[in-house]
């Protein structure tokens, strides 16, 4: 790894707990929110000058709010949140922060209608090939949220408001809107879902975050193609660090190894032998 300042980190090495902060580099930071993570991008103690990538869980608006203030300061309020795409589990609180906070929020035109009340998503795959919270994803919500005006299109030249140093970058497959954010400065990827470092089908690995490299969610993900093509893409970037949506950060030889494993092999290891997703 480089000796870039910018690309010393402090990434947990066991699994993380429902509200642990964590900092991934120094003006980058991740917080668990139940099963799914969020990111701060922005130094510590600047109050006003920071922005959030994804908004969580439902009903956990207050707790990202204390956390937000821990590292930010009192009364901390983000210049904008940034949403890779608009899955329940990403989008909980939105609608809760941006009514606290006052502040407009990002994301793909493609991933505008589920966001605005206008387009439910399809329903999880129950038959698809995964383990038990494949099963049970049944009984997640696929309901749209309704932020109105408030929600506006990420820019079409790809810079990403507020963060001049970081590109967003169109990441479809798990849902048609998807985004990662890239910044090639110190090689930083925030990717939601595009992959995750944990299998998010296998209850047990959820449960311990046992860490392992895998392709988006199998039960929310209609388009295997295009999931293909985003992790490629993605691959190609050599990153030197990922946050992921699910699973605890991964960094240096073992993310760029095993992403170029993943990307090239993504058909045999991450595309579902069988499901509606599939075709059979």
């Amino acid at each position: 790894m480089s000796d870039n300042p910018l690309r010393k980190s402090h990434l947990p090495m066991t699994s993380l707990k429902s509200g642990t902060v964590y900092d991934v580099l120094p003006d980058v930071a991740g917080l668990t929110v139940k099963i799914v993570n969020i990111t701060f991008v922005g130094h510590p103690g600047n109050r006003d000058d920071w922005v959030l990538i994804d908004a969580g869980m439902p009903n956990e608006h207050k707790a990202i709010r204390k956390a937000a203030e821990a590292r930010f300061g009192q009364g901390a309020r983000p210049r904008a949140i940034l949403l890779t795409h608009g899955h329940f589990d990403h989008v909980g609180s939105v609608v809760e922060l941006t009514e606290a906070w006052e502040v407009p929020v990002y994301a793909h035109p493609q991933e505008i209608p589920y966001l605005t009340g206008e387009a439910h998503y399809p329903d999880p795959d129950v038959e698809v090939e995964g383990g038990m919270i494949a099963k049970m994803s049944r009984l997640f919500p696929t309901d749209p949220v309704d932020l109105g005006e408030r929600v506006q299109p990420l820019p079409a030249d790809g810079s990403v408001p507020h963060l001049p140093d970081w590109q967003w970058l169109h990441t479809p497959g798990h849902s048609p809107g998807h985004v990662s954010f890239f910044r090639e400065q110190d090689r930083a990827m925030i990717v939601g879902d595009a992959f995750v470092t944990v299998r998010q089908d296998q209850l047990y690995q959820v449960l311990t975050q046992q860490q392992e490299l895998s392709g988006p969610p199998r039960y929310f993900t209609p388009d295997w193609d295009a999931a293909r093509d985003s992790v490629q893409r993605l691959a190609a970037l050599k990153p030197d660090t990922a946050m992921t949506g699910h699973g605890v950060p991964m960094q240096g030889n073992e993310l760029s190894l095993g992403l170029d494993v993943l990307a090239k092999n993504f058909d045999e290891v991450a595309r579902p032998a069988h499901g509606r997703s599939v075709g059979n």
